[in-house]
């Protein structure tokens, strides 16, 4: 079991950049694959971005590709998304969640936290 805490979220205005962080309890974060997610409103949960459990494979969305880069740091159970050249259509909550199979290429989250809001003005 590993419980997920998101923060960082915040009002933020076009162009300008946000530093997400997702803090894991437990002892086996550094063995669980991890992802980024996010939900506008109205709308359908998206995946944004993946990163494996060593940090060695990372995956984006293409929506999000060379604007946002996700890292992790097993040593402080903490995985980070730094969104760059933000655009209102980025405007979401953005949850990170965590897959114990690792399964890359066929993840299957089984651990999600509450999410934090970003919002992005035009």
């Amino acid at each position: 079991q590993v419980q997920l805490v998101e923060s960082g979220g915040g009002l933020v205005q076009a162009g300008g950049s946000l530093r997400l962080s997702c803090a894991a309890s437990g002892r086996t974060f550094s063995s669980y694959d991890m992802g980024w997610f996010r939900r506008a409103p109205g709308k359908e949960r998206d995946f944004v971005a993946a990163i494996s459990w060593s940090g060695g494979r990372t995956y984006y969305a293409d929506s999000v590709k060379g604007r946002f880069t996700i890292s992790r740091d097993n040593a402080r159970n903490t995985v980070y998304l730094q969104m760059n050249s933000l655009k209102p259509e980025d405007t979401a909550v953005y949850y990170c969640a965590a897959d114990p199979n690792r399964n890359w290429g066929r993840p299957t989250y089984a651990y999600w936290g509450q999410g934090t809001q970003v919002t992005v003005s035009s």
